[in-house]
């Protein structure tokens, strides 16, 4: 049995040749919906990375919003094939997610193999300038709707975190189908605010700081951004130790950047091309001209660096991640359709 599973494994093996993926298409599931930063990068990413693989084979990207992360994220898991011919960008809370919360969750992150990331970019919470919020103390008193995708998302999972831990006010919505619908629903009024990206405000909509339409009242990442010197740190509001592990762990997801990936099962010689190719294209002209158009820094992660820090991530101490899961436990209300 193990020499016949060996032949087996022997045909699907890449040979570094030169045709490995020679007329072979890779699709790129995106977790996200296709107008923000994770869709944007990742067409850039399909335009520069063929060239860097063996065949040129052609790349595209399909994008498969839902269930704040879920569907994509399970399906690269359990449905997607295992040749190279399907790698994924998610959002870099599933990980944490699976710990988290784990409801829907039919994955194990240890198990993906990652392949890199463009870099991490600090995440805030904005707040729509007619809400009244100001600063973050303002959230103690004064209850602010904030639109989210699902609980497996970083829009959601920040602000029910700070809700239970520090005592903000948050009355959270779930429901919408991508980050720009949550944007799309703040501009119609429908909510007044939501987290995310501090880089793909300023890509996508750098209006909203040009005109003063919202306010960001505190940041998420290892370290603060330099262009937001007076706004605080989410670990900077924590009261004791306690609270600052848990923010601490929170966090950690924003230090995988936009990280990609395969499914569990794909061969490491597939896997180690994947990875090259994905470094090579990192430096690319082209995608790095992408980039400066859309206002997007690029720092990359190596594969092996982002699946340290998942793995890091998902070690913390039980007792961090009881008290972090404790504090994931309000739902939110369903999106008004």
């Amino acid at each position: 049995m193990l020499v016949i599973a060996a032949m087996l494994a022997a045909s699907v093996l890449p040979a570094r040749a030169e045709d490995y993926y020679k007329g072979k298409t890779i699709t790129i599931i995106n977790s996200t919906g296709a107008g923000d930063s994770y869709g944007l990068i990742a067409r850039a990413v399909a335009r520069a990375m063929p060239k860097y693989l063996p065949g040129s084979p052609t790349m595209v990207v399909q994008d498969m919003p839902g269930g704040g992360n879920l569907v994509a994220t399970n399906h690269l898991y359990n449905v997607a094939a295992k040749d190279g011919a399907v790698i994924g960008t998610i959002n870099n809370a599933m990980p944490l997610f699976q710990i988290l919360d784990g409801r829907g969750v039919r994955f194990d992150a240890r198990k993906f193999n990652w392949i890199g990331s463009t870099g991490y970019y600090n995440s805030v919470a904005m707040i729509w300038s007619t809400a009244g919020i100001r600063t973050v103390q303002d959230l103690y008193t004064k209850e602010v709707v904030l639109g989210g995708t699902g609980p497996g998302s970083s829009i959601v999972i920040f602000p029910t975190v700070m809700n239970n831990v520090l005592g903000t006010k948050f009355k959270i919505v779930n429901g919408y189908s991508s980050a720009a619908d949550v944007s799309l629903a703040m501009e119609r009024g429908e909510v007044q605010s939501r987290t995310g990206s501090y880089m793909d405000l300023l890509s996508q909509r750098p209006q909203w700081m040009s005109e003063k339409k919202v306010n960001i009242v505190v940041q998420i990442g290892p370290k603060p951004d330099k262009a937001l010197p007076d706004v605080p740190m989410l670990t900077d509001l924590a009261k004791n130790d306690e609270q600052r592990a848990i923010l601490k762990l929170i966090g950690s997801p924003i230090a995988l950047g936009r990280p990609y990936l395969t499914p569990p099962g794909v061969p490491p010689e597939i896997v180690a091309i994947l990875r090259e190719g994905f470094a090579a294209s990192m430096k690319d002209p082209g995608f790095l001209a992408d980039m400066e158009k859309m206002h997007i820094p690029v720092d990359p992660i190596s594969g092996e660096d982002v699946a340290a820090s998942v793995n890091e991530a998902l070690s913390a101490p039980p007792a961090v991640i009881e008290k972090a899961r404790a504090a994931m436990e309000a739902p939110g209300e369903p999106a008004k359709k």
